[in-house]
């Protein structure tokens, strides 16, 4: 008796749908209680679809291959010393970005995935969600992974989970992914699966893979192109996500245009350590972030939500002042670090003349008139020995937490600031888009974290704020300066291509 062999789709069915069975002494309602409570209504879960139909089985065969061809990569890359045919050291910068900003968001990914995978009714979606938090979870041992050598050589990458814990700049990406987390399961796929993953993952990676590539990083290359094939189902997961809410029913189009307006302007301050490092961290540089913010979202995104207006769905909200952000708020976001490079895991320089020309030429508009000016004061008091440092603690806004250091969209020389009063306290903005997110959910960002408040509260071991670096953050140096000319990274640099013998000892533990 021949047995009939399953085609794709239906051992697709078999394999996900086939496992799900009706409850028959609790009710659905108990087991899935945060499927109700954000307002969203599902009335059949079945019109879940997975263009990919991807099944555990075929899962762990694809990614182990994808495995064996990644670590033996990374092999080579080590003993082939290849540290040494990187562009530049001042690259290494980026990646102590990376580490200790995107990787460990990585890890709350797959927190957030496990989690909401187990409050959705539709088997589907819950196997949409576990495949995803594996993935999330393999990327960030990928990407340790791959650094791990580079920290053999160069300092700053030892302690990135507790960095990303503590340090002031970080705050932004892990309050990102905590309001993620701590939201509904339903509006945790609208923030992540949509709004980070379909709409603006490919700001992230490509500029990051891309710089690597451009810069002779062939292992970040590696892990980003291992990962990269991954990406392309959570954005599929996430535009269907969105389809599937608001087909489902009518009444779920306000509440995730709501989510969209929301957590679009939420990535848009994010990426803002992106477009820092596309234009001032590259030694050998791809494209500039206003070019980037052009490709990946004023062109994809526009396609796509000209796309969502069938369902009712706009553009986000305040999506035109991200058209004039995109000409500033990497040289505003660098200013920043410059500025305040004492408390960070790395090095700031003022960039030579071929970048500032390189700069005038991406940014006629605005680097000239403002930037340019800035930069040559700052390098005239360096060469007289006045290198600036801002000893002072800045004010952060209250939702993304970042500095209040960005211009208005219609006056780019006059500083952002919105500001409202509620329960007798009165709180902070650097835009329209975090005051509009704040006075729609105050009770949520009141609690917020501010790396500011806490050294002002006595609650980073002190108020001395260079104790707290070094003991709170755990970033020293043995230097004056925190430039990268001068750095152990850019001596034992210069060693390398002048092949010179490497004395032992001279790279400090932290930077």
């Amino acid at each position: 008796m021949s047995t009939k062999k399953l085609n794709q789709k239906e051992k697709y069915r078999c394999m996900t749908r086939d496992l799900d069975w009706e409850p028959s002494y609790q009710t659905k309602e108990d087991i899935y209680p945060f499927e109700r409570f954000e307002g969203i209504r599902i009335t059949d879960w079945d019109k879940w679809e997975d263009p990919f139909r991807l099944t555990m089985d075929a899962y762990w065969k694809y990614q182990a291959e994808k495995e064996k061809k990644l670590y033996a990569i990374f092999d080579a890359f080590a003993q082939n010393d290849s540290q040494t045919k990187i562009s530049d050291a001042r690259y290494v910068n980026a990646l102590k970005i990376f580490l200790c900003a995107v990787t460990p968001v990585e890890y709350q990914a797959y927190q957030g995935f496990a989690r909401v995978g187990r409050h959705f009714g539709g088997v589907g979606a819950r196997l949409a969600c576990q495949i995803q938090a594996i993935d999330e979870l393999r990327h960030v041992q990928t990407q340790i992974h791959a650094m791990s050598h580079y920290n053999k050589h160069f300092n700053g990458l030892h302690d990135f989970a507790h960095m990303h814990d503590r340090v002031w700049f970080l705050s932004v990406p892990k309050s990102f992914f905590d309001d993620a987390r701590s939201a509904g399961p339903f509006e945790f796929l609208t923030a992540i699966s949509f709004s980070f993953e379909y709409v603006l993952t490919n700001l992230l990676f490509v500029p990051f893979m891309s710089g690597a590539a451009h810069n002779g990083d062939m292992a970040t290359v590696t892990f980003g192109f291992s990962s990269q094939s991954d990406e392309a189902r959570h954005m599929t997961l996430g535009l269907e996500v969105v389809k599937f809410l608001l087909e489902q029913h009518e009444d779920n189009v306000p509440i995730i245009q709501r989510w969209i307006d929301k957590w679009f302007w939420r990535g848009y301050r994010l990426l803002t350590v992106v477009g820092t490092m596309m234009d001032y961290m590259l030694p050998n540089k791809v494209m500039s972030w206003a070019e980037a913010w052009e490709m990946y979202f004023e062109q994809a995104g526009g396609a796509l939500f000209k796309d969502l207006e069938r369902y009712g769905i706009r553009p986000p909200k305040y999506v035109e002042q991200t058209t004039v952000g995109k000409q500033h708020i990497s040289h505003q976001a660098w200013s920043i670090f410059y500025q305040h490079s004492q408390a960070t895991n790395f090095h700031t320089w003022i960039p030579s003349d071929t970048e500032l020309d390189w700069m005038s030429a991406k940014y006629p508009d605005s680097f000239d008139r403002i930037y340019r000016p800035r930069y040559q004061y700052w390098r005239d008091q360096q060469v007289k020995g006045e290198r600036f440092y801002n000893r002072n603690l800045p004010m952060l806004c209250q939702v993304c937490q970042l500095s209040l250091s960005f211009t208005e969209p219609d006056d780019d020389t006059r500083l952002s600031h919105r500001s409202l009063i509620h329960q007798g306290e009165r709180f902070h903005f650097c835009s329209d888009g975090c005051h509009d997110i704040f006075r729609h959910e105050p009770e949520k960002y009141l609690q917020a974290r501010l790396p500011v408040h806490e050294i002002l509260k006595g609650n980073c071991g002190g108020s001395n704020v260079e104790e707290v670096v070094r003991d709170y953050y755990h970033i020293t140096s043995s230097e004056e300066s925190f430039e990268y000319l001068g750095s152990p990274e850019h001596r034992r640099w210069q060693q390398w291509k002048n092949d010179e013998p490497k004395p032992d000892g001279d790279l400090p533990k932290v930077i």
